[in-house]
């Protein structure tokens, strides 16, 4: 590593600049979405360099979608809106997590057994004796 080299690791690592790395993962970076008071983790998703600019902008949560291949804001069809309280980045400035507020009744697209959205998309446990998964109680 010569000292260009070293002086790029040592900025991204330790430096203040926002400098995220789309180039290394194909133009994609996920994002961990976290309910700030709770700690929960809602979902997971990706992240293009126009969603990071338009989140910052708007402090509403916005990805890309893979499936549509277009910009997505949580909650424009829903009504679920995530407001991003915070945004974090990695060591290495190639993943996120957005720790949000949620403004309605969830994030997930699937329905609980009375027909509500799920809060978060992760409800489900494995059961590493059984390989099967168990519905977690309270994230039902």
């Amino acid at each position: 590593m010569n000292l260009k080299d070293n002086h790029k690791v040592v900025e991204l690592e330790e430096g203040i600049e926002l400098m995220p790395q789309f180039d290394k993962r194909g133009g994609l970076l996920p994002v961990a979405v976290q309910e700030t008071d709770s700690g929960q983790i809602l979902m997971l998703a990706s992240i293009n360099a126009e969603a990071l600019r338009q989140t910052i902008k708007t402090g509403l949560a916005t990805f890309w979608s893979t499936s549509r291949n277009t910009l997505w804001v949580k909650g424009e069809t829903s009504g679920d809106f995530l407001t991003v309280d915070h945004i974090l980045v990695d060591c290495d400035q190639d993943a996120f997590v957005y720790q949000v507020t949620l403004q309605g009744n969830g994030v997930c697209h699937t329905y609980d057994k009375y027909g509500k959205h799920r809060k978060a998309c992760f409800y489900r446990n494995v059961d590493t004796k059984n390989n099967t998964l168990e519905f977690v109680k309270n994230l039902q």
